[in-house]
């Protein structure tokens, strides 16, 4: 028997059913906002793998062409691999859900969405975080939710609760909120510039708006909802762990805090590859096995590491808890590249390149869900395996990849002149050094590289990640914690928030939280904010040093755009049939051209010759005779009562026999023939488009600059009648 629940967020309405689809599924629901709808499902497998020591969970997002009622793109006619809408999706799923499974169980757990109808207003991305939620508390899968999850806009300075895609082009602030009764557990998203101030009171709407989603799914556990499995934990024996501590016990600092994160895994690698080889000489290999080793030394690990921090106020690599490790960046580095800038911040390194591109270079794809269907700034982010110092398998993009890269494009994408900045640009990121937050420097790095290339952005961006050391009572509340400005590695690993924060000196452009808690006070993330913004202040401080703004000037290597505006009845024979006119300019000249429909035209090239060559083309195909000018034209019609003179490509004129010279004229064959060129001057053109020309007055204009050319200069010494001695 199906369950139906409708909830009212910002005076739109979100439909949640369950027990209709998917009912052999452990938990599942739809969600229906407006016309899209999304279902979801979760399955948790009864037992984990042998050796299993990490949490398996997948999350899956399918948009399905049927849904918007179209057909896929492509020859098979089926949809294919996940698009990057479609990944991005996913992982915003995946983060809020995570940290709510408890610790050390490894059944692997699967939560699959799929979008059933699109409606093109209403974004699924929101409601697939809010169905996954719903579907794993009905379920009995061990989770500690419920969440709520909405997106806010802000549009004429009025916070707006799931806004339209309509809506959201009004918008200067695209933020994704996850919620838990009291506490924020995500956020991802981009602003235009927004204030600390102004984004604390969006996260404040957001954590409001996620109430009537938390208490109706509540309603739903008590009165619906499956008893949760009993479930068996991974756990150490005490007298191994007690083991391990003796042993490593007085080393565990000392290595722990060596500067140099190369020389501190080594170090760790060696003292627990000793002491591993003892436990299991000691308790057998049937106790002490490969996932029991990696728990107890994790554990000693990330015990020894937030002891430092909250109890000695100390860091690994020796920092105060709000300083930034050492920056340094240069630009220009790659000669054929049209922008290039290589920024390092302690042990992270991201080299960034700019490509400047046509128009016509603008990645378009289908948008099944409505919203963005063509992308003018790209970002891509590459993750190497030698940038950590490992070995592994060598691919495309992966998820994470993806993620960071959409992090920093839209860090970014707010201060780009999309409107006034006639060109598709593509920044890639290559991360060639990896100790924390690669993401942010990708950001700072792509910032210069822009610059370099004279892109004009608004202000340059960088961003910082911010981490938080906590200790919890039984309750999951926190009695006391430590903010960390430039968090590494280790911090982010075994402390409890990675928190970026990318933006101008003016505000905040884009952000993106991950907890390892299940969610933390938004009074705390105030706090976190202020310190992003100082670190952010000083970052752009060190990049200004380097560059302070876009160049005046592109690359010889980067396309040059020159935009004219023709005649809209001209396009047709600018173009010319089966497009001849335009191939044979594009062949002849080498450049790029667009067309647009309101009669603009934009010419790229990297030739100046080539310019030239495409200009005077497309002039000659698509002038407009001016009145008062003078042409060179060629007779192609003659009557009785004059000659017809072709002055620009197709457009013609009738130079009157009374016209044809200064004197009486007979026969107009009397002076010009079919074919001959003659100079005419235009003395005007009528409400119907008929054009009046000139030989007469061509003449004589023609004759006055000679006699002029040919008068001294009043000024020269030869135009005077006096001596200077």
């Amino acid at each position: 028997m199906s369950e139906k629940t409708t909830i009212k967020v910002g005076g739109k309405e979100i439909i949640l059913e369950t027990g209709k689809m998917a009912r052999q599924a452990d938990g599942a629901v739809t969600v229906q906002m407006g016309d899209t709808i999304i279902l979801v499902a979760a399955v948790a497998a009864t037992d984990s793998r042998d050796g299993q020591d990490w949490f398996p969970l997948t999350v899956d997002y399918r948009e399905k062409a049927s849904a918007a009622g179209k057909f896929p793109g492509g020859y098979f006619k089926r949809e294919g691999r996940p698009s990057e809408k479609e990944i991005l999706t996913c992982r915003l799923t995946d983060r809020p859900i995570r940290p709510l499974f408890p610790k050390g169980w490894f059944n692997e757990v699967q939560v699959q969405t799929i979008l059933l109808s699109a409606d093109g207003e209403n974004d699924p991305d929101i409601m697939s975080i809010l169905g996954a939620s719903a579907a794993l508390t009905v379920s009995d899968i061990p989770w500690a939710g419920p969440l709520g999850a909405v997106r806010v806009g802000r549009v004429n300075g009025e916070f707006v609760a799931n806004p339209t895609h309509t809506e959201r082009e009004e918008s200067d602030l695209d933020l994704i909120y996850v919620g838990n009764a009291t506490d924020v557990v995500m956020f991802e998203g981009s602003a235009d510039e927004i204030t600390e101030a102004d984004f604390m009171a969006a996260l404040r709407f957001g954590q409001e708006s996620c109430q009537p989603m938390i208490e109706a799914q509540t309603a739903w556990r008590e009165s619906i909802g499956k008893p949760k499995r009993e479930i068996v934990t991974m756990s150490v024996p005490e007298e191994v762990t007690a083991e391990a501590r003796n042993l490593i016990g007085d080393k565990v600092i000392p290595t722990l805090t060596i500067a140099a994160k190369k020389e501190r895994e080594a170090g760790w690698k060696s003292i627990t590859s000793e002491a591993g080889a003892k436990l299991k000489e000691k308790f057998g290999d049937d106790v002490v096995t490969g996932p029991v080793l990696s728990d107890v030394f994790y554990k000693i690990q990330k015990e020894a590491v937030r002891k430092l921090i909250l109890d000695d106020s100390k860091r690994l690599d020796g920092r105060s808890f709000y300083d930034i490790r050492p920056i340094d960046s240069e630009v220009g580095l790659l000669p054929r590249a049209h922008g290039s800038a290589l920024f390092t911040r302690g042990e992270t390194q991201a080299l960034a390149s700019a490509t400047l591109g046509t128009l016509d270079d603008s990645q378009t794809f289908d948008a099944y869900a409505g919203g963005q269907e063509e992308k003018q700034f790209l970002l891509h982010y590459n993750f190497p395996n030698f940038s950590v110092g490992e070995t592994g398998r060598i691919s495309g993009p992966g998820r994470r990849e993806i993620g960071h890269g959409a992090l920093a494009e839209r860090s970014i994408e707010p201060l780009f002149p999309k409107e006034e900045f006639p060109y598709a640009v593509r920044i890639t990121s290559e991360v060639t050094e990896s100790n924390g937050s690669s993401s942010m420097a990708t950001v700072c790095g792509a910032s210069l590289a822009l610059m370099d290339a004279g892109v004009p952005l608004r202000s340059p961006a960088a961003g910082i990640s911010i981490g938080i050391c906590t200790e919890t009572d039984a309750s999951d509340n926190i009695d006391r914690y430590q903010i960390l400005t430039d968090i590494i590695g280790w911090e982010d690993a075994f402390c409890d928030m990675d928190c970026k924060i990318a933006g101008s000196e003016a505000g905040i452009t884009g952000f993106q939280l991950d907890l390892k808690l299940r969610g933390l006070p938004l009074s705390i993330m105030e706090e976190a904010l202020g310190k992003a913004k100082e670190a952010r202040s000083a970052v752009l401080d060190v990049m200004a040093k380097t560059l302070a703004e876009p160049r005046k000037e592109f690359s010889k290597y980067a396309p040059r755009i020159t935009t004219i505006r023709i005649n809209s009845d001209k396009i047709g024979a600018l173009i010319g049939p089966g497009g001849k006119n335009i191939k044979r300019i594009v062949e002849e000249s080498g450049c790029e051209i667009n067309i647009e429909d309101d009669g603009s035209v934009k010419v790229y090239s990297v030739s100046e010759e080539g310019l030239n060559i495409a200009m005077s083309e497309i002039d000659g195909i698509t002038a407009e005779i001016e009145v008062g000018k003078t042409y060179r034209g060629k007779v192609v019609s003659i009557k009785d009562f004059g000659a017809f003179v072709e002055v620009l490509p197709g457009q013609d004129g009738l130079c009157h026999i009374s016209e044809l010279a200064n004197f009486r004229v007979k026969r107009t064959d009397d002076i010009v023939k079919m074919g001959d060129e003659i100079w005419v001057k235009v003395l005007g053109i009528d409400d119907k488009g008929r054009v009046k020309l000139s030989r007469k007055a061509a003449m004589e204009d023609r004759d006055k600059e000679m006699e002029k050319d040919s008068q001294p200069d009043a000024e020269s010494p030869e135009a005077s009648s006096e001596s200077e001695d």
